[in-house]
């Protein structure tokens, strides 16, 4: 049996060596899977794919006439396949629903604390000999109030550990949370979250409903200074209402570590190119932003976990048993 692995460093490769099958006929494919690539993956039964591999009607035509039966995602993210155009093709889709969301929830609050006591500027300032203090002031995140966005796994992580720092902390969610209650994280409306919120942090899925829940509109509402992380889908903001919110003022702090068009930038090294994303090379220009390249997620234990639901997800699928991971349209 034939796999494809699209999107795969060598981390990837290095963890999933350890748990597939050593009886499959395994690939790896550094490049991103795409309609330039996608005749790489005929004659596999399955193909596994990435967060920044292209997934559209066209792509999984191209896969389905390969004879690829099934699509083991190794993000928790399916935004970016056509899940009707699958189903249409016959190819089943599977992710991995939660591979650290301590990984992604401690990231968030080392943005928060890097943005706000300056560290990257800190860090270089020393290394060049000087220690002044002048624009380094930052503030208590005791008794602030925090602004969560999704009440999943990662959201209430993130907001467990704000509130052992003294934190406020709000979260809005379009269903229920009795966890949250239990935390004593107060669910409410996004404009009370707009209006008190010192800090907003995003970790809800990619949908029409959250596309770009980031906008000119909502940062007119909030507080003037916020600060706004985003470690869930780049989508979810609108990276020019982003940069006019920064040079008015009304967003004091910028955490990013996606971007809506991270496609063509995130996972390579571009650092002998001319970057041709202007609105992204506008964000980099502003002192109080810090922009990391996808990583959250990007922990041993992670790395592991993927793996192995990963693994767990193609076993299921060969020996027809059900898929709890399965996504359908």
């Amino acid at each position: 049996m034939k796999v494809v692995v699209y999107s795969s460093k060598l981390y990837d490769k290095q963890a999933l060596c350890r748990t597939l099958d050593p009886q499959w006929q395994v690939v790896y494919f550094e490049a991103a899977l795409d309609l330039n690539t996608v005749r790489t993956g005929h004659g596999a039964e399955v193909v596994s794919v990435f967060v920044n591999d292209r997934l559209d009607e066209p792509v999984l035509q191209q896969l389905a006439a390969g004879g690829t039966k099934l699509l083991a995602l190794r993000c928790a993210g399916f935004n970016h396949v056509d899940l009707q155009a699958a189903q249409q093709l016959g190819i089943r889709v599977a992710r991995v629903p939660a591979y650290s969301p301590y990984a992604v929830a401690e990231h968030t609050i080392g943005l928060m604390l890097a943005l706000n006591r300056k560290l990257y500027r800190a860090y270089n300032r020393v290394r060049e000999g000087n220690f002044s203090l002048n624009g380094m002031l930052g503030f208590d995140m005791y008794g602030k109030t925090v602004g969560i966005i999704g009440a999943g796994k990662i959201g209430r992580l993130v907001g467990k550990m704000l509130k052992a720092f003294g934190c406020r902390v709000l979260v809005y969610d379009p269903y229920e949370c009795t966890v949250c209650k239990q935390l004593g994280i107060e669910q409410v409306e996004l404009n009370e979250m707009w209006e008190h919120s010192d800090i907003i942090s995003l970790h809800c899925p990619l949908t029409p409903q959250t596309d770009h829940i980031i906008n000119a509109d909502t940062i007119a509402k909030m507080k003037r200074g916020v600060m706004l992380i985003n470690t869930g889908r780049g989508a979810l903001m609108d990276t020019e209402a982003l940069v006019n919110g920064l040079k008015s003022k009304q967003i004091g702090y910028l955490g990013l570590d996606v971007y809506e068009k991270e496609g063509a930038l995130f996972f390579e090294d571009h650092s002998c190119e001319i970057i041709q994303d202007d609105l992204f090379e506008r964000l980099l220009t502003f002192h109080n932003v810090l922009i990391t390249g996808h990583q959250a997620y990007f922990t041993e234990e992670a790395l592991n976990h993927i793996a192995e639901t990963t693994s767990d997800n193609i076993r299921a699928y060969l020996a027809d048993e059900i898929m709890q991971n399965e996504v359908k349209a």
